[in-house]
């Protein structure tokens, strides 16, 4: 499992940029700057980051006018629920609140401890995967449902025509060659449609089969899950 992951932080002081890119990169953290507004809505398109570390007070776009694109507009659809930490220069309860209403995941104020810093940076990765392993679970349910669906329309689909063909063969006349050749054609249809049908479900079934392995590979228990994240936090105290 990946904590660490690509960290995008937007600030136009070089030395918070330098700052966070040193001390981030040494645990581990892959590190993306940006200076300005437009150059992280830019970054983030391009490297596709795991969090994001935002100013507020920035040239050409503010944090809180980049965090209500991200979260708003369709450009950004892929990236609208990224993990957004804001930094805010004034301790203001009334500016905090406008930034969460918009989207903003979490708030800290400049000057800020580098330690409680990290601490947020790690509790919301933490969810963030916690909240991927449901998705993983829920797409696993999704796909055995599609597949019950239908197994139950195909059985459907063919009882009645079962039947026909059942009532049909007990009045057939044998020695009428033109009834048989006509009750055999009929037979002939319904069997390559059915074998039509069969063919698609097997598929499915084998793509459901492959689809699971692989979930299964990358899913853990929610105890594993915790085991494995507190392990990797004591790793980098």
């Amino acid at each position: 499992m990946n904590l660490t992951g690509k960290i995008l932080i937007v600030d136009d002081d070089k030395m918070t940029l330098d700052f966070f890119d040193i001390m981030l990169t040494k645990l581990g953290f892959e590190v993306i700057k940006a200076e300005d507004g437009l150059d992280a809505l830019d970054k983030l398109l391009v490297n596709s980051p795991d969090l994001m570390l935002l100013d507020n007070k920035l040239p050409k776009l503010t944090g809180l006018e980049v965090t209500q694109k991200i979260r708003k507009s369709s450009k950004y659809k892929k990236y609208k629920n990224i993990p957004i930490i804001m930094f805010s220069a004034l301790d203001d309860p009334k500016s905090k609140v406008t930034g969460l209403e918009a989207g903003v995941d979490d708030y800290i104020t400049k000057p800020f401890n580098f330690s409680e810093v990290l601490a947020r940076i790690r509790t919301i990765l933490r969810h963030k995967e916690l909240s991927n392993q449901l998705l993983r679970r829920e797409r696993r349910l999704a796909i055995l449902e599609s597949l019950n669906t239908n197994l139950i329309a195909f059985t459907k689909h063919i009882k009645k025509p079962l039947s026909n063909l059942y009532k049909e063969t007990k009045k057939l006349d044998f020695s009428n060659k033109s009834s048989n050749d006509k009750f055999f054609k009929k037979f002939e249809n319904f069997y390559n449609e059915m074998l039509a049908m069969l063919d698609g479900l097997e598929e499915e079934i084998l793509d459901f089969s492959k689809k699971g392995d692989n979930l299964k590979k990358e899913e853990l228990s929610i105890e594993e899950l915790e085991e494995k994240i507190n392990k990797h936090l004591n790793s980098v105290k």
